[in-house]
């Protein structure tokens, strides 16, 4: 695989990030306003940067685009941390917590085991 480029469209893992970051947006409706500049803005923008590194990272060598997996793999531990956070401050609910998170874990399962293939 080495000069091969890859479509990122086509990817399970771009995919997965995409309704990741649409679920996210679903549940930042219901956050307080006094959030928005602070922790739902740091959520959008996490959850945003997991599709998109994975996108920017897909016209590089393979070498070059398992560092923006990397990169979008740290976007979703960041995400699941601030998710905590919600939770703890009683934005979302443990049920919505919990589906968020297992999405986000098997995220990265999935995103491990490819950025695995390319090295």
């Amino acid at each position: 695989m080495n000069g091969k480029r890859h479509n990122y469209k086509n990817l399970k893992i771009w995919q997965f990030g995409l309704e990741i970051a649409n679920d996210v947006s679903d549940v930042l409706i219901n956050f307080p306003i006094h959030e928005r500049y602070d922790l739902s803005s740091q959520i959008s923008r996490c959850s945003i940067s997991i599709p998109s590194k994975i996108a920017e990272g897909s016209s590089r060598t393979d070498k070059s685009f398992s560092h923006f997996l990397d990169i979008s793999l740290g976007s979703s531990f960041e995400l699941i941390t601030q998710l905590h956070i919600a939770k703890y401050r009683k934005y979302i609910t443990e049920e919505k917590f919990n589906t968020l998170e297992i999405k986000i874990e098997e995220f990265q399962r999935m995103t491990m085991s490819f950025q695995n293939g390319l090295n």
